[in-house]
């Protein structure tokens, strides 16, 4: 099986600042992956080099078996990304935003609607497809961030710190939306700086300061010890 995202001895280095320092992993299709990390880890870093804001010459990195050095059109073709920050038009409602999205991927007429309908579908958004995007509380808002990131039927989801400012609730709710995105044979990798986001079945990486300390199942990594224990013995940051 062809891994969904796979990265090789990736380093890199703001001037004198090394930033990343010989990642290797992979996701697998079908895998909901935590990359694990406190703040100033590398998380975001990583996160430019796989959505090409950054390039680096010290390593490789494929999705969906496209190098995203020679590729990078077939390879970023098959990405869906959720930003850390929100990028959405809060005076267009949920439908245009979508919409508006799928035309920068060449979708266009019923093509657009229907994937449109259908990628809020999955997030159980369907019914708010008329609302302005203001009108929505902050977690349907990241919903449709998510519903806007698979219009155009990604092979890998990237999910940059997505609960960052939602209530206890809404974040238990998009990790376990997201969680179900991957059973549906998605490559999820999910950033975050928080344990209770990670399921025991979910592949782990922990990356701090630049380098992975572990990749595994989170269950094997915690060893039966409560993850934030193992967190913050590893890294010596609380999680």
């Amino acid at each position: 099986m062809t891994a969904g995202l796979s990265l090789q001895t990736v380093s890199y280095a703001f001037g004198a600042k090394q930033a990343l320092r010989d990642v290797s992993f992979a996701v697998e299709p079908g895998t909901f992956c935590a990359l694990l990390g406190p703040n100033g880890a590398g998380k975001s870093t990583l996160f430019g080099l796989l959505t090409r804001l950054f390039t680096t010459g010290q390593g490789s990195i494929t999705v969906a078996g496209h190098d995203l050095a020679r590729q990078p059109r077939a390879a970023l073709a098959r990405i869906g990304v959720v930003f850390q920050q929100p990028t959405l038009d809060l005076d267009l409602t949920v439908r245009r935003n979508l919409l508006y999205f799928a035309a920068l991927h060449g979708l266009a007429g019923r093509e657009a609607e229907t994937r449109s309908m259908a990628a809020l579908d999955r997030l159980g958004m369907a019914e708010r497809a008329g609302e302005l995007a203001r009108n929505l509380n902050g977690g349907h808002r990241r919903r449709m961030e998510i519903a806007r990131a698979l219009i155009h039927r990604p092979a890998v989801l990237l999910l940059d710190e997505p609960t960052v400012g939602l209530d206890a609730a809404a974040r238990f709710a998009i990790t376990d939306h997201v969680h179900g995105l991957a059973a549906s044979g998605l490559s999820v990798l999910w950033a975050t700086h928080l344990t209770d986001e990670v399921r025991p079945a979910d592949q782990l990486v922990i990356l701090h300061r630049g380098r992975v300390l572990a990749n595994g199942t989170a269950a094997d990594i915690s060893a039966g010890k409560p993850l934030s224990d193992v967190f913050l013995a590893k890294t010596g940051t609380p999680a």
